[in-house]
């Protein structure tokens, strides 16, 4: 009996110690429209609600980020989103006044989404789109990759064991996706990689479907291709990357 009554807390010990390691996220959307001739700005990324290290760093990235597309004025202090946003609508402002012909409504809208999460990383993906004038807007994506274990945000150089061996693979894959011949320059079909060197886009993160590689408009081709987005199965490319993956 009294070995029994051990065991058993022995289990319950162990199953105090299993964490659930999810992180919970609430809604949190932002807009404003204060006038007609005003631009339209809507936020709309995810809140961590936890009171962990990993939570505050979250959400002081994902807010940086929002400040620094909303921001045109790098002389003024901007501490939160409404800031950002009361800077941006104050530039359009500036515009109309210095320019009273000028009609453009400016625009801005972001949205961010978590696209992957396991014990050991967290990826959101924060879309946005500008229009200040011109003949069309500008569209990103803003990949934003977080250590739940050492509690940081990783640099894109962070998530490999060795980048250099990552390129290669990942080239071997971009061209097969292509259709660009093994033996021809990487510009060889109409691509603008500099130099005519193949290289990592700015943005690399976790999705469900496999670790994206998204290159922007204009990175590596014209507007009019759009952004050029290639995925690798995580079966196929764990064994390049720093961290354990749990697909």
């Amino acid at each position: 009996m009294k070995f029994r009554f051990s065991f058993l807390i022995l289990v319950l010990f162990f199953f105090s110690c299993e964490k659930d390691t999810t992180i919970t996220f609430e809604p949190l959307s932002l807009k404003k429209e204060t006038c007609k001739e005003c631009p339209l700005i809507e936020v709309s990324i995810p809140k961590a609600m936890g009171k962990n290290k990993i939570d505050q760093v979250i959400n002081t990235a994902l807010r940086e980020e929002v400040i620094s597309i909303l921001k045109f004025d790098d002389e003024i202090d901007v501490a939160t989103i409404e800031d950002a946003m009361t800077s941006f609508e104050s530039e359009n402002k500036k515009l109309k006044e210095k320019f009273p012909e000028e009609t453009t409504q400016w625009e801005a809208k972001l949205e961010g989404e978590v696209t992957y999460e396991d014990d050991y990383i967290l990826t959101i993906r924060l879309n946005s789109y500008l229009f200040t004038g011109g003949a069309h807007g500008y569209s990103t994506i803003r990949f934003l990759n977080f250590d739940k274990i050492k509690t940081k945000e990783l640099d894109r150089s962070e998530l490999f064991k060795d980048k250099d061996s990552f390129t290669e693979f990942a080239e071997t894959n971009f061209r097969s996706q292509e259709d660009i011949p093994s033996n021809a320059p990487i510009n060889s079909t109409g691509f603008m990689f500099e130099n005519d060197t193949f290289y990592l886009p700015e943005n690399i993160g976790y999705t469900k479907e496999g670790l994206q590689l998204f290159y922007e408009q204009y990175e590596i081709a014209s507007y009019a291709d759009g952004p050029i987005i290639l995925t690798l199965a995580y079966p196929e490319v764990k064994k390049y990357l720093a961290r354990p993956i749990e697909p």
